[in-house]
């Protein structure tokens, strides 16, 4: 496998692990450029460089590290996309580590995992990972390693007690350390009744963890061959405080956070330009950090004018012609901004504070400040959502079209999938919303407007893993040997006997007082807090039927 290091910038200093540090092999089931491009890759690498309790080796699917000539402790995965599973599997086999927790003996290295995916929802992956760190590493890793250290090394150089069962029971102490093995499903036909501890060490539940620090992720390296070369990331806020009912980057990161200007950003900033002129300001909604005009005023001044800007996400009533200007005279040439529908009534019920007038300006400032392009987000198949919705969002484009002609304008559109610990966690997939995105597509072509729709099926399959359980693990196994598609996960499906129809998982609409598969993982809101908002959204869906 290819070495990763030789064209790389550090922007830390690794430190050597000692005598009797643990040795770990950090993996993201992916490509190198997807992977090193995670800025929370980035961040746990960077911190287990650092320990004098680890010695690390990265591996991607492509390109890796040396691997370590000793024996393995742990094995971690940034996992940040449920259908990079198959690439897991693939890794640990060929680790030679048996694909299943179940299988493994003291022999064999830990596996652990965290991200996004296995955060919201870990039950469909929970047989491949010995441990799940649920939220926010900067919270976690720290008390990770020195469990495991603890318990693994007694104390004299080279040797080491690897005893599954005491590394696990000591973990499952620790806030925020998901053991799978210790917590069993209980199913009365298709519906989930249960999900109890077995081990006398397991919690009744595992909070999620959540960082309240006050500086923010940014990048620890920077390579030409991120998916933006040599761009240095800046985490400028985390979560977004809209809480759009759908949202899972929103309502699973909460509280809404921002790195303060001064100590923290500015300086961060500084020291990413000693290594690159190329910026990029992450986060959920970048331009409502309370101090956004003060950091676009100091990015502006001609010192910095070789810099060159991206802003990864903008709110709709924030763009504003100074802002195009700054932003066009750095070098962007396109923004995104999400709209979610032309419909005010679809935006009513997933919470979105936003007018069509607010659309309009955005275009019409995008414009006069120079830029050239404008792209928007939006879904189809929202819960409460009519043809009717979709001729606005058909009329909307056509109408930005107008307000902005020199705008090259693009809507990218995916179906509505519903995400774990958000609201419309108990709705479905709307079979319907693959029609409707072919109509927009046909529509939008005769006014010259490009759309990129996500594809339907992969959309469905992601709603299955989105709300699935450990029924799950079998047809995921047999769906890799057939090759991952909607058609090969449907004849998995059916090859496994306790497995209910894969429309329990993607199109049907739960009661709300069910049990979820993820029940005894508690996020940042409490369940009565989640029922609260999606029967406001339910009130609004009736409102605009009876207006009707």
């Amino acid at each position: 496998m290819a070495t990763v290091k030789s064209d790389e910038t550090m922007l830390f200093q690794p430190v050597p692990g000692n005598a009797d540090a643990l040795t770990v092999i950090y993996a993201y089931p992916n490509e190198y450029s997807v992977g090193i491009t995670s800025l929370g890759y980035q961040l746990v690498y960077a911190f287990l460089e650092m320990s004098s309790l680890v010695n690390v080796t990265r591996m991607f699917t492509d390109v890796g590290d040396p691997m370590p000539r000793n024996d393995v402790d742990l094995v971690g995965f940034s996992f940040s996309w449920e259908l990079d599973y198959s690439n897991l599997i693939d890794m640990l086999e060929g680790l030679d580590i048996p694909i299943l927790a179940a299988d493994r003996t003291d022999k064999h290295p830990i596996v652990f995992g965290g991200g996004p995916a296995l955060t919201a929802n870990p039950e469909p992956f929970a047989a491949f990972f010995d441990v799940v760190l649920l939220g926010d590493g900067e919270e976690m890793l720290s008390s990770f390693i020195r469990t495991v250290h603890d318990v693994t090394r007694d104390g004299v150089v080279g040797t080491s007690r690897r005893q599954r069962e005491s590394i696990l029971s000591a973990l499952a102490a620790c806030p925020g350390m998901y053991i799978p093995q210790f917590y069993e499903p209980v199913y009365d036909s298709m519906a989930l009744v249960d999900i109890r501890p077995i081990h006398p060490s397991a919690q009744a539940y595992v909070e999620k963890q959540t960082y309240r620090g006050g500086t923010l992720a940014s990048s620890t390296i920077v390579s030409p061959r991120m998916a933006w070369e040599n761009i240095f990331m800046a985490e400028v806020v985390r979560s977004c405080p809209e809480m759009c009912r759908f949202c899972l980057a929103s309502y699973l990161t909460l509280p809404f956070r921002a790195a303060p200007l001064e100590g923290s950003l500015i300086p961060t900033i500084e020291k990413g330009l000693q290594y690159t002129d190329r910026v990029g300001l992450l986060g959920a909604s970048v331009t409502q950090h309370p101090e956004f005009s003060a950091l676009l005023e100091w990015l502006m001044q001609p010192e910095r004018s070789h810099v060159r800007l991206s802003i990864a996400s903008v709110r709709t009533n924030t763009v504003t012609e100074e802002l195009a200007t700054a932003l066009s005279s750095r070098g962007t040439r396109s923004l995104t901004i999400a709209v979610e529908s032309g419909s005010s009534k679809v935006r009513r019920i997933v919470n979105k504070k936003l007018e069509q007038e607010d659309i309009e300006k955005a275009a019409v400032n995008a414009q006069a400040g120079g830029l050239q392009a404008l792209k928007l987000y939006g879904m189809a198949g929202v819960p409460g959502e009519t043809e009717h919705d979709i001729d606005e969002t058909i009329q909307m484009m056509t109408s930005l079209k107008k307000a902005a002609p020199k705008l090259k304008l693009t809507l990218g559109c995916s179906t509505f999938v519903p995400k774990a610990h958000t609201p419309f966690q108990w709705r479905g997939v709307d079979p319907a919303a693959d029609k409707r995105l072919k109509r927009m597509d046909k529509e939008l072509k005769k006014h010259g407007i490009q759309f990129r729709p996500e594809s339907y099926k992969w959309s469905v399959v992601q709603a299955l893993l989105s709300r699935g359980d450990r029924r799950m693990t079998e047809m995921l196994l047999r769906a890799k040997s057939l090759g991952d598609s909607l058609s090969t996960f449907k004849r998995a499906a059916k090859e496994v006997p306790e497995m209910p129809p894969l429309s329990y998982y993607a199109h049907d609409i739960y009661d709300d007082d069910c049990v979820l598969p993820w029940q005894h993982l508690h996020g940042p809101l409490p369940i009565d807090t989640l029922r609260k908002h999606y029967r406001e959204a339910e009130e609004e869906i009736v409102s605009s039927q009876e207006a009707l």
